[in-house]
């Protein structure tokens, strides 16, 4: 319980980012984000009394952001029970890497501007930093961020925010894994190759290069299923 306590504690940190007005969509921001970093459990119940009182807002807000992120299928609303961190299924990490399919391998084929390349280096920089400290939770959410960055490439605010939502239902898959050094650990060195193939600009030969990636990705992601199935 001491973890979970902490764990909305820190959500403290986040109040001034919600302004002079609080709104609904900020706190799902806010919530979203902290399901990116990996921060929340697939399974946990979200205080609404520890939240409400760490962001400085109030409970109707609250609960409207719950619902948006209910309907990102990143939170479960159990009668009389409350808000739960969501488990998706076998065949959510299906349908999630088909549309990943077609935004990254979109984003892949673009010549990338010098400064969206440079957040790519980044990411993949932070991912190589955080293994070397044996940060696993670390790797996963840079892991997130190269992604983000990749699809940045399809210059489309509607498509970054679509992706946002996409990478947060991911990374509720990933805890799926009972060794998440054995699964993130490969592609640490496979994000440096396709990076590598996107600034020599072999972009057919990245968005090959990312078919196999994604493919090799959902195969784990799957057999870490089975047992459960």
């Amino acid at each position: 319980m001491l973890i979970v306590d902490n764990v909305f504690a820190d959500l403290s940190q986040d109040r001034p980012r919600l302004g002079r007005s609080s709104t609904a969509e900020r706190v799902a921001d806010i919530l979203r984000e902290r399901i990116i970093q990996g921060f929340f459990q697939p399974g946990e119940r979200l205080s609404e009394e520890s939240i409400s009182e760490a962001l400085g807002v109030s409970r109707n807000t609250l609960r409207e952001a719950f619902r948006l992120l209910g309907h990102e299928r990143l939170l479960d609303h159990k009668l009389n029970r409350g808000v739960f961190v969501r488990l998706p299924s076998v065949e959510d990490v299906l349908d999630l890497y088909r549309v990943r399919r077609v935004l990254e391998g979109a984003a892949v084929r673009r010549t990338p501007p010098k400064e969206a390349l440079e957040v790519i280096r980044v990411a993949v920089a932070d991912a190589e930093r955080a293994a070397a400290e044996d940060d696993w939770q670390g790797v996963g959410t840079a892991n997130i961020r190269f992604h983000q960055a990749l699809v940045s490439l399809n210059d489309s605010p509607r498509i970054d925010e679509a992706m946002r939502q996409l990478l947060a239902e991911l990374r509720l898959v990933f805890h799926v894994m009972k060794n998440p050094r054995a699964f993130h650990e490969p592609f640490v060195d496979r994000n440096r190759t396709l990076v590598a193939l996107i600034e020599s600009a072999q972009y057919d030969k990245a968005a090959a290069y990312l078919d196999d990636y994604l493919d090799h990705a959902e195969r784990l992601l799957v057999h870490a299923y089975e047992p459960n199935r």
